[in-house]
């Protein structure tokens, strides 16, 4: 049988110092995603940086408070950011596939369902690389879920995949709260001393930090899914954690 992966993008990832949508880094990712298809692991992506990418496009430095504003961004953003995966996912012969959630879908046994059936069936025609983002959209606080790192463990769980890669600007969870330190390879209960090295939250333009990255390894945990939060610049990163190079921590909570 396949094994299933969820890998999470964030927007410090697909996005460089510029702001603008990092092309090159999204080639370099699809390309590994390819080969890890190859490899027969089954790929869903939760990327980030629709909000980023629309930020570039309407000419905003900082990322907007309002929340029409962001809505605004990311239905500008998204169409963008699919349009770059379609061109680097094409060299490979394969096809991105849009799904775009909401809360209210994740709390809808009728919504899920649907949502699980036809990802089965995208995996399985193993031509199609479903990338999945929150429907910032139409997503108000009531019913967002809150980042896209606390989405993949949803849709990580969904799925029933094997492995959620968390790949973001960091190594892992460090032995210092401020980021520094050495790099805890392995982590098999989240108590309050792991809890208080998260820090704080995100940049100008991202929304989550560690402390989602750790709720994130806990509700996949919940769903039996192990949880690795690694460097997403780190040259072929998935291909080596495909070859069972221990890189990143490892959230293993069950």
């Amino acid at each position: 049988m396949s094994k299933r992966w969820v890998i999470k993008l964030g927007s410090g990832l697909l996005t460089r110092q510029d702001g603008k949508v990092d092309r090159v880094q999204i080639g370099r990712i699809a390309d590994q995603v390819a080969g890890l298809m190859k490899r027969g692991i089954e790929v869903v992506i939760v990327s980030s940086g629709a909000v980023a990418a629309g930020m570039t496009a309407m000419g905003l430095e900082k990322r907007p408070k309002d929340a029409r504003e962001l809505q605004a961004c990311a239905t500008v953003g998204q169409p963008e950011l699919m349009s770059v995966y379609g061109r680097h996912f094409a060299r490979h012969g394969l096809l991105g596939s849009q799904m775009l959630l909401t809360y209210w879908d994740l709390d809808s046994r009728a919504c899920t369902r649907n949502a699980r059936a036809t990802l089965d069936l995208l995996l399985k025609r193993k031509r199609f690389v479903p990338i999945i983002n929150e429907n910032d959209a139409i997503a108000d606080e009531e019913i967002r879920v809150g980042d896209n790192d606390r989405l993949s463990a949803h849709v990580a769980a969904l799925v029933g995949a094997d492995l959620l890669v968390i790949l973001s600007g960091v190594d892992g969870l460090m032995t210092k709260s401020d980021g520094t330190g050495d790099r805890i390879p392995k982590v098999t209960k989240l108590d309050d001393a792991i809890r208080g090295l998260a820090g704080g939250a995100g940049s100008e333009r991202n929304v989550g930090g560690m402390v989602t990255k750790l709720q994130a390894a806990e509700i996949a945990a919940e769903g039996g899914v192990d949880t690795v939060i690694a460097h997403g610049r780190r040259p072929q990163v998935l291909l080596e954690l495909a070859a069972g190079k221990k890189l990143g921590t490892r959230f293993s909570l069950r």
